[in-house]
Order: C-alpha cells, then sequence, then structure tokens
C-alpha cells in the first residue's frame, strides 16, 4: 500500500503537461462488485459497495462509504486466545485424528466518511488517494460439526450467534477510467487494520477490500 500511494504521487504530480480534465463534476456517485480479505481468519468474503462523493474543489472531495459482505471459513486453536483454550479438552483427551475448527458464516457491514485526493492531470483517468477511517460490523453464524466444536460455541457464543462493532484504520487508493462526461469505471483497494471479537480472537487482523463498478457524475462544474 505504500508503494501505491507513493507511486501515485511521483507519477501524476509530474505529468501536467498533459491535457487535464476540463469537466469536474460537483457529485459523484459509484456502486459495485466488492471483495474483502482478511487472510487472518482465511476468509474471503464478496458483496457489495457504494460510495457518494462531494467536489470540493478539483482535487478535494469529501465522501462515505458503504460496503455488506458474506462468506465462510473456520476457526481454529491458533486464532483464540488462552483463556478460551483453556475451556477445552487437552489435545491428548482428543480422539485421534480429530481436528479442531469451527465452521462459521460471516455477514459483514462496512461504513467510513472522509477525505479523498484526486490527481486530474491526466483526460481519461482520474487517480486517487484516501485514508480508511471508519466502523465494520461482524456477525458470525457459527456450525459446529462435532462434541468438541459443540463445547467450543458453548464457551465463545451459547446462542450460536456473536456479533460485534470496532473501528478500522488504514488507506487506500485507485483509479476512474473516465469513459464519458458522465460516467467511469472504478477500481479501489482499501487496507485497513480492525480487531474484531477482540474477546476471543489473539489478534486483530488486516483485510483488503478490492471493489469494481461504475461511476456516476452529476451537477455543476467545479472551478
Amino acid at each position: 500500500m505504500k508503494l501505491l500511494l507513493s507511486f501515485s504521487f511521483f507519477l501524476f504530480t509530474s505529468l501536467c503537461a498533459f491535457a487535464q480534465q476540463d469537466y469536474v463534476p460537483r457529485f459523484d456517485a459509484f456502486t459495485g462488485f466488492s471483495y474483502l480479505n482478511s487472510p487472518k481468519l482465511n476468509l474471503a468474503e464478496r458483496g457489495f459497495n457504494a460510495e457518494f462523493g462531494v467536489n470540493l474543489n478539483r482535487w478535494l472531495a469529501l465522501g462515505a462509504d458503504y460496503s455488506i459482505f458474506t462468506g465462510h471459513s473456520d476457526i481454529t486453536p491458533a486464532d483464540l486466545k488462552s483463556s478460551i483454550l483453556a475451556q477445552l479438552p487437552p489435545p491428548n483427551l482428543l480422539p485421534p485424528g480429530t481436528v479442531l475448527a469451527l465452521p462459521f458464516d460471516s455477514t459483514t457491514y462496512t461504513f467510513s466518511a472522509g477525505p479523498q485526493i484526486n490527481f486530474r492531470q491526466l483526460k481519461w483517468f482520474t487517480f486517487f488517494i484516501r485514508p480508511a477511517l471508519g466502523g465494520m460490523h461482524e456477525t458470525a453464524t457459527l456450525k459446529p460439526n462435532s462434541p468438541v466444536t459443540a463445547l467450543l460455541v458453548q464457551a465463545i457464543a451459547p446462542s450460536g450467534k456473536k456479533s460485534d462493532l470496532e473501528v478500522f484504520y488504514g488507506a487506500g487508493g485507485g483509479f476512474d477510467f473516465n469513459a464519458s462526461k458522465h460516467v467511469g469505471l472504478r477500481v479501489g483497494l482499501d487496507y485497513v487494520h480492525v480487531n474484531l471479537f477482540s474477546d476471543i480472537l489473539a489478534e486483530g487482523r488486516n483485510s483488503l477490500r478490492v471493489s469494481v463498478g461504475p461511476t456516476f457524475r452529476f451537477g455543476s462544474n467545479v472551478p
């Protein structure tokens, strides 16, 4: 991510000799497919992302972002805090060949708001960078598949579901391909850190979101 930000700044502040964009809309909106990957939990989620922004001038915008994802993975002993592991039978008392992995389905929401810096030195492409600061809400539906994982569910979420809401932080960037005056194609990347379910999980996680879809521009031309 640091390489992406450095490359964007260096390249697009040095291209002033190229034709710049004549029309910069007051408003823009984005909607499209989104993918959220959290390698720490081997959790890949797919869903939908929507953004809305107001261009304060030709390089600075303020906007809001919302996304929703669903996916599934497994919780393993390596993911859990020692206080949770202490409530389970010792490994030497488990039947031979037992693999302790608790499957779960996940539904994740994110929402954020903040500034975005746009680079408009190229007619056909608008590159942007932005801080990523907001909230992430996740609901895990636990699916025990053995007596041991059923015992684990009783230890961490007797109802079979567990939800949490935490602040995430990081950085993002991407580009718009300006197909026409009012319609473009956006590719966005956001890399964030969040510490969900800190009462049971040993560590926080880093997550990468990739979003692709159309962007729509409208409103008066920003001076």
